[in-house]
């Protein structure tokens, strides 16, 4: 019974030097393991690179080569997807482009319709004024200006009057009288 509490009192009056050289001893114990796992870790990195394979045997050779085939598989499956991604955005936006164009062509189809109708008025209106008042022969369109003005008088049925001073050449049945005749 002495003994044991001896042992007590030693443990209970000295735990801190005890627990102290643990805890120092413990930490030394991971300092170890994680200097050993850094350089396993740089190896490794370094076999990866290939550099240092000279002291590897065929079996850490063999497990090398599958490390870097299931990396390479995973880097062509990532390409793989990010081209997917990529094409799916390109399709999308071509049906985008391709609908644009569409609207763009209703809209266009629509505006030459309006065209179309507005030269129709234009036509039946400048048709209607050709019926009071017709042409001269020498402007068989209405927007063709090259030649000199043209001064008409009189009426639809020209009559040339007894004594007329005007030859009959300069008048004619469209009414119109070149230039101004005294």
């Amino acid at each position: 019974m002495s003994k044991t509490l001896e042992r007590y009192q030693r443990c209970c009056f000295t735990p801190q030097d005890n627990s102290l050289e643990r805890e120092t001893q413990n930490w030394y114990q991971e300092v170890t393991k994680l200097k050993a796992k850094y350089e396993a870790l740089q190896r490794t990195q370094r076999h990866l690179l290939g550099e240092d394979l000279g002291p590897l045997n065929v079996k850490e050779l063999q497990n090398l080569e599958k490390q870097l085939e299931g990396a390479l598989a995973l880097a062509r499956q990532r390409k793989t997807q990010i081209m997917i991604e990529q094409m799916e955005d390109l399709r999308k936006k071509e049906r985008e482009l391709g609908d644009l164009n569409k609207q763009l062509k209703i809209k266009l189809e629509a505006e030459g319709q309006n065209l179309k109708t507005i030269q129709g008025l234009w036509s039946s209106g400048a048709a209607a004024e050709t019926i009071n008042f017709p042409l001269h022969p020498s402007h068989p369109h209405p927007m063709d200006c090259d030649h000199e003005p043209v001064l008409q008088i009189g009426y639809h049925h020209f009559v040339q009057a007894e004594g007329s001073s005007v030859p009959k050449s300069m008048a004619g049945e469209t009414n119109f009288i070149h230039g101004w005749v005294i």
